[in-house]
């Protein structure tokens, strides 16, 4: 099979490229994962700055933005988490009332 080239739909490319900018595993594992050769996915996130005129460093910046939403999202659910644990202990002194009162 020496020469054959397998070809890749533009949404495969796509979706390949984002999955290896956002995820926190390594760019060959990622390869490994799609089953495409890794010099395959190094390539299309080479080209993939010019391709969209972005600056380089695509893959910190997007890794530091996904991080600073985690961390922006872990703050709204400590929140929530606290207000919720309030509204429990409120609802579990007004069920001990009630049962008080029917008795």
């Amino acid at each position: 099979m020496a020469g054959y080239k397998k070809r890749y739909t533009q949404e495969f490319k796509d979706t390949a490229i984002q999955l290896a900018l956002n995820s926190e595993k390594s760019t060959l594992q990622t390869a490994k994962e799609l089953d495409i050769c890794s010099k395959t996915l190094y390539g299309w996130l080479r080209d993939y700055p010019n391709k969209y005129n972005l600056q380089s460093n695509t893959k910190t910046t997007s890794k530091q933005a996904s991080s600073q939403s985690l961390q922006e999202e872990n703050m709204r659910l400590r929140k929530e988490l606290a207000t919720l644990k309030k509204e429990r202990e409120i609802l579990k002194k007004a069920a001990a009332y009630f049962a008080k009162e029917t008795m």
